[in-house]
């Protein structure tokens, strides 16, 4: 469908990626004005404007990095790191929805300890395709750290 030599084969990566902060946003945007607000939660936790950009500038990099091992790598050594990518994307969206749309702080948190790992394991994969692609993620596997505290924080004060 798309050659792999051309920045236009990228295209996919980043409707997916940007579709799966979409769907998130769609669990997120409600809650964020109304209930979040009401939450007890540490002194630094990051100001709310701030998740806008990191969340844009994350999901680009994710985009980016899969597309490097699609197109650096033949399907058969790919498969198996852009499945466990699909996978942590899952996660990612399935977040929102518990801790947001749900509402379910200590499963969310469940839930966002499973999403870190396989970021984790995503970029171990990405590794061994693409040095690159691997250090995109690095970012990633930060901020989900930071959230994960953040949500056991948040957890443990309500």
């Amino acid at each position: 469908m798309f050659d792999r030599e051309s920045w236009l084969s990228l295209l996919p990566f980043v409707v997916v990626c940007l579709a799966v902060a979409g769907i998130g946003a769609l669990f997120t945007n409600s809650s964020v004005k109304t209930w979040y607000p009401q939450l007890h939660r540490p002194e630094w936790t990051p100001p709310t404007w701030i998740f806008g950009p990191v969340w844009t500038t994350l999901y680009l990099m994710m985009a980016f990095s899969a597309w490097l091992v699609w197109r650096g790598s033949n399907w058969t050594a790919a498969r198996f790191a852009l499945l466990l990518f699909a996978i942590q994307l899952v996660l990612n969206m399935l977040w929102s929805a518990v801790f947001f749309g749900m509402r379910r702080i200590g499963p969310a948190f469940g839930e966002i300890l499973l999403l870190w790992m396989m970021i984790i394991a995503t970029t171990v994969a990405f590794y061994s395709l693409s040095l690159l692609a691997a250090w995109l993620l690095i970012p990633y596997i930060a901020w989900v750290g930071l959230a994960s505290y953040l949500n056991f924080r948040i957890w443990q004060m309500n």
